[in-house]
C-alpha cells in the first residue's frame, strides 16, 4: 500500500524520434490524392499546373509536410530536399529517413520517406494516391535508388 504522503509516480513515456513522429504524420496521409505541386508544411493543397485541380500531395510535397510536424523545415523540391540534411548509407536507415530515386546524374526525381522493414510512404504520380511500398524487394525502385538523407 502506498503511503499517503507520497506523490504518485507518472509512467514514463517513451519520447518519439524526429523521424518516428515524420513517419506517424505521412502515414496518417495515406490515400490522399497525388497533385503536382501541392502540399505544404500545414498539409493537402491544390498543386500547379496539371495538380491544379487536385488537392494533395506531390512527393515533396508529402515529405515536406510530414517533417514539419517533426519541426524540420525542408524545400518543396526534391533537388532541394537531396541537398538537405545529413547523407546516410543505405545500411544505417532509420524510421523517417529520405530516400531518392531517378534523375541520371541531375536531381533526383522523385523522394519518400522511409516507414522501417523495408518499406517506404511516398506520393508516386499523378492518378495515384500516398501509399506504401516495399522499396527493398521493388527491383524498379532498388535500381533508381540514388541516395538517403536524415533531416534534423
Amino acid at each position: 500500500m502506498r503511503e499517503p504522503w507520497r506523490p504518485l509516480t507518472p509512467p514514463k513515456q517513451s519520447r518519439r524520434t524526429r523521424g518516428e513522429i515524420a513517419a506517424a504524420a505521412a502515414l496518417a496521409q495515406l490515400g490522399v490524392p497525388f497533385s503536382w505541386g501541392g502540399g505544404s508544411a500545414g498539409g493537402p493543397t491544390f498543386g500547379i499546373g496539371r495538380g491544379a485541380g487536385t488537392r494533395g500531395f506531390d512527393c515533396s510535397g508529402l515529405t515536406l509536410y510530414a517533417w514539419a510536424r517533426a519541426g524540420v523545415a525542408l524545400g518543396h523540391y526534391t533537388g532541394t530536399q537531396f541537398r538537405q540534411g545529413r547523407r546516410v548509407p543505405l545500411s544505417a536507415r532509420r524510421t523517417g529517413d529520405l530516400l531518392f530515386f531517378g534523375g541520371g546524374t541531375g536531381d533526383p526525381t522523385h523522394v519518400a520517406l522511409y516507414l522501417g522493414g523495408g518499406l517506404i510512404i511516398h506520393a508516386p504520380k499523378t492518378g495515384d494516391v500516398v501509399k506504401t511500398t516495399d522499396f527493398l524487394s521493388s527491383p524498379y525502385y532498388r535500381a533508381v535508388f540514388r541516395g538517403m538523407t536524415r533531416p534534423g
